[in-house]
């Protein structure tokens, strides 16, 4: 695979160029003001954009944000991103009030050299997501007539089949940008020849989530620590009651099969915190995985699995963790967590953080992040690439 970078378009000069930078902006935010909670992924383009600006190029930056239906929604406007990025930059971002349309071409015809302008949310055109070429090919054309050179700096993005992702490159000189770059170099580290013992640490809410890149790691990686909501389906599968635990009974059948192949490389909780109700103030405490009371819910991994998890990373030398071991947004049921990512940083190993809801734990947290080798910016696109899927978005920008 060879992929152009950054370096290689600013070689070639990009003053007084209209360069698109495809970003990932899709950041939380908070249902009651609309404020941004964790900025984490604007602070991850700066490098691609700061690179651009200081040579001159006139940047538009073009990002989705949330699930709007194709059409304008103001709960899922980039304006309040905007104004963050600006602050970042410590320069004014300008912003357009579409995406193709005259808002957007009277922004970017108006930027001068070395400025910043960025459009509103990609998803508010149906060409963006369209399983239709045609559709999906006209509103690329748009996009593509805005600029003169594409980079794609949206990590969290390449697994998705959309015109800004995969066919505005068709269309323009690209590359990839700073972080893409980083992405793929990090994860071919765990796909080619990982430094061992490895061990994965995999958690969230359901197996079905995660069953492709379990059967793609099993063979590969020394030791599987599984908890999270996912593990109860496990326990069952184990024959153990799981209470009113999340379940996918359908997947009983499946994680009884992977525990048969797995020759012992995958460990389970040995102890949970059950909870009287997904709360944050309900009645909880830790009982043994296999002894859960009927009524109650298991909601984190308990204390002697974490010791047990730390002792399993103790001696890695190569770690990827993706997805929380309990709720952590809820202070009672976040210590499991804690206590994992706290061992993931204590074994010296080269350790990457698999995005998504990972990343977002490690900053709710405040775990310090450079104690982590790589924070991914994409749970999703990490977890396709580490199944060893091609991913749209990166197959566009070989050359």
């Amino acid at each position: 695979m060879t992929i152009r970078n950054l370096d290689d378009l600013l070689a070639e000069g990009v003053s007084g160029r209209r360069v698109l930078v495809r970003a990932d902006l899709n950041v939380p935010l908070d249902k009651q003001t609309g404020a941004i909670t964790d900025d984490g992924r604007i602070r991850a383009v700066l490098p691609t954009l700061t690179a651009l600006t200081g040579a001159g190029a006139k940047v538009v930056v073009f990002s989705h944000l949330g699930r709007p239906k194709g059409a304008p929604d103001p709960q899922f406007s980039l304006r309040p991103v905007a104004a963050r990025l600006g602050e970042l930059l410590g320069a004014q971002v300008r912003f357009a009030e579409d995406t193709v349309g005259e808002s957007a071409r009277s922004t970017v015809g108006a930027l001068a050299d070395g400025e910043v302008a960025l459009l509103e949310n990609l998803r508010f055109n149906k060409g963006e997501t369209s399983k239709d070429e045609a559709e999906r090919g006209a509103f690329a054309d748009q996009l593509a007539a805005l600029g003169e050179a594409y980079v794609d700096d949206a990590f969290g993005a390449v697994h998705r089949k959309h015109a800004s992702v995969f066919d505005v490159p068709a269309r323009l000189p690209h590359v990839a940008g700073r972080l893409v770059l980083r992405e793929v170099e990090v994860l071919a580290k765990l796909t080619g020849e990982p430094e061992r013992p490895y061990v994965v640490v995999l958690g969230g809410s359901k197996v079905s989530d995660k069953l492709a890149v379990i059967e793609a790691l099993l063979p590969k990686v020394d030791r599987l620590l599984i908890g999270g909501g996912m593990c109860f389906t496990f326990l069952k599968a184990q024959g153990h009651e799981v209470g009113t635990s999340l379940l996918e009974e359908e997947m009983v059948e499946t994680c009884r099969n992977l525990l048969e192949r797995a020759d012992g490389k995958i460990l389970l909780p040995v102890d949970v915190v059950a909870a009287d109700a997904f709360a944050p103030d309900a009645a909880h405490d830790t009982v043994r995985a296999d002894a859960i009371p009927s009524h109650r819910l298991g909601l984190d991994i308990g204390p002697e699995t974490v010791a047990g998890f730390a002792a399993a990373l103790a001696d890695a030398k190569t770690i990827f963790w993706n997805g929380p071991m309990g709720v952590f947004e809820m202070a009672a049921f976040a210590n499991g967590t804690r206590g994992v990512a706290e061992a993931i940083t204590k074994a010296g190993a080269f350790s990457v953080v698999g995005g998504g809801d990972s990343a977002a734990a490690v900053r709710a947290l405040r775990l310090d992040e450079t104690d982590f080798n790589h924070i991914s910016t994409g749970g999703g696109a990490s977890l396709e690439y580490l199944e060893g899927k091609t991913l749209p978005g990166i197959a566009a920008l070989e050359d």
